[in-house]
């Protein structure tokens, strides 16, 4: 990606940060926010990590505590820094972050249940990702490859990105995908 669509400054990633969990409208925990800011390779881990503890610190995010569950929110004061600042994030960015934010939360908040398997068959490799919801089947997809190394990236990519998988796949089955078939 290229370095335009990089979040590199501190002020940045925290405008970005409380836009996306302001845009959002309800608390996240600290993982679901981390996914969903460093998903697209805007902000990285590290640079999240430090400027979310620095927002907590500063009043821009709240807190709540539920028992065990820790969820936080945007504080008056950071809807404020949100709402005056979001501009200063390219609206490319905003506007891919905060559809891959809806998506990313959709997807696990369905209860979504991945499993996915390699088996060696006749010489090849048959790599079957499969997704739950509810006990219902979403997805059940069997690719078959001549390597056991592109068989286990596949795995891997499934696992890491599910939702991601399931929106091409729908997407080529649909035809909806037109840049593909030319």
């Amino acid at each position: 990606m290229p370095d335009k669509f990089t979040l590199t400054g501190k002020n940045e990633i925290k405008i970005f940060i409380l836009f996306l969990l302001n845009e959002i409208g309800y608390p996240l925990d600290y993982e679901e926010l981390g996914d969903i800011t460093v998903y697209d390779d805007f902000v990285g881990y590290f640079d999240f990590a430090e400027c979310f503890t620095e927002l907590l610190a500063a009043g821009h995010l709240i807190e709540i505590k539920d028992g065990e569950t820790v969820r936080y929110t945007v504080s008056p004061t950071g809807r404020t820094v949100a709402s005056q600042l979001q501009n200063s994030i390219m609206l490319p960015i905003r506007e891919k972050a905060f559809k891959t934010a809806l998506h990313i939360l959709s997807f696990k908040r369905r209860n979504a249940k991945l499993s996915c398997s390699v088996t060696e068959e006749e010489e090849k490799y048959l790599v079957r990702c499969t997704i739950t919801e509810n006990d219902r089947v979403t997805m059940d997809v069997t690719v078959a490859t001549d390597s056991k190394i592109r068989a286990e990236k596949m795995k891997k990519n499934f696992l890491e990105r599910p939702e991601v998988i399931f929106k091409g796949v729908t997407a080529l089955l649909a035809g909806e995908v037109d840049y593909l078939f030319s």
